[in-house]
């Protein structure tokens, strides 16, 4: 496959930080995903400050996400965020815990995948401002595959779903 020439599949991946250098993280994990000869970014969203889902006793998160462009099929992208994950630092102790850095692939082309491993669309980010605010800063007009709406009309819509602020530009 060398080089980035051929990459067909779009996909879009939310990336998370709360431990550490939080935005330093986020753009190391941006990086490392760039590195990759099967990926190539097409787009990052700013950066937010936005409040913990589901365990709140932790620090507040930053949050980002990049559209990239991709070869990859998506349990091998997967594999690729689990593994720059780890690289990072990551560790799984508690269930929407504190973690260094979290990448989820929430979009990929229009398909809907329901793999015991992977869900595609990603299954709570209709729920989740943080994630509808940093997709729709680089993909607003993109039509969830599954509920037929736009990202964009989605964040209009969405209940709270969390405190979400905006702290770097980054286009």
């Amino acid at each position: 496959m060398g080089g980035k020439g051929g990459l067909e599949k779009i996909a879009c991946i939310g990336i998370g930080s709360n431990i550490g250098d939080k935005i330093g993280n986020c753009k190391k994990a941006i990086e490392l995903l760039g590195k990759n000869t099967s990926i190539a970014i097409k787009k990052t969203s700013s950066f937010y400050e936005t409040e913990p889902v589901g365990y709140k006793d932790q620090d507040w998160f930053v949050n980002c996400a990049v559209e990239i462009e991709t070869d990859l099929k998506p349990l091998s992208l997967l594999s690729l965020c689990q593994a720059i994950e780890s690289e990072m630092g990551r560790t799984r102790e508690i269930k929407y815990g504190p973690r260094i850095i979290d990448l989820d692939i929430l979009l990929y082309n229009n398909d809907i995948i329901n793999d015991k491993d992977l869900r595609i669309p990603h299954p709570e980010m209709h729920k989740r401002r943080f994630v509808l605010q940093t997709l729709s800063d680089i993909a607003p007009d993109t039509i969830h595959p599954a509920l037929k709406i736009t990202i964009a009309r989605l964040l209009r819509d969405v209940n709270n779903g969390g405190a979400v602020k905006k702290i770097v530009s980054h286009a």
